[in-house]
């Protein structure tokens, strides 16, 4: 091996050595969930979204390159009430007619210690983007698990103001949590 060869052998090998590692691919897979809570006069009342799509590269030990997508059906979100269903899907809350989906996506992630993280990002809902973070826990293995919590500013979305933005009726903090089961992207 001549000797320019050899330095454009040992150039690229520290060209890849130097590299960032990249974040594991996933997608979501079956059994996962997305859930929120709230109360109505003092009484709690769990919901489902009518589904999600959720794409995330994460790799704990290269947390600057982990991106997280979260795309959210409200068409279909129910609660177990057909009149608060009926509600919650109207132009007074998810305006489901206008905004078929609402988006959650992050690019900044922070350990939190242990198996805990958060990710600072954006959540677009009704047309409004405002920054929601994210806590979640991290169970890797062949399908790894997120599991996370967050807590959404409704009337900061739009989300039943007017006649429904008495904070004592419907409170303005709801509660999020998911389940989200992973698979490799292919």
């Amino acid at each position: 091996m001549k000797t320019r060869e050899r330095a454009r052998l040992a150039l690229a090998s520290l060209l890849l050595a130097a590299a960032p590692a990249m974040a594991a691919d996933y997608v979501q897979a079956p059994g996962s969930t997305l859930v929120f809570a709230s109360n109505y006069q003092g009484e709690t009342f769990t919901g489902k979204f009518g589904g999600f799509a959720t794409t995330l590269s994460f790799d704990p030990a290269q947390l600057a390159t982990s991106k997280l997508d979260v795309t959210i059906q409200l068409a279909g979100t129910q609660t177990g009430n057909g009149d608060r269903d009926g509600t919650l899907t109207s132009s007074d809350f998810f305006n489901v007619a206008k905004f078929a989906q609402a988006r959650y996506t992050a690019t900044k992630f922070r350990s939190l210690g242990g198996n805990q993280y958060a990710a600072d990002g954006t959540l677009s809902l009704r047309g409004v983007s405002k920054p929601v973070t994210l806590t979640f826990t991290w169970t890797p293995g062949a399908q790894p698990v997120l599991a996370g919590k967050a807590t959404v500013k409704r009337l900061d979305f739009g989300v039943g103001g007017g006649d429904w933005a008495d904070t004592s009726t419907i409170p303005n903090d709801v509660a999020i949590s998911t389940r989200v089961v992973l698979k490799p992207a292919k």
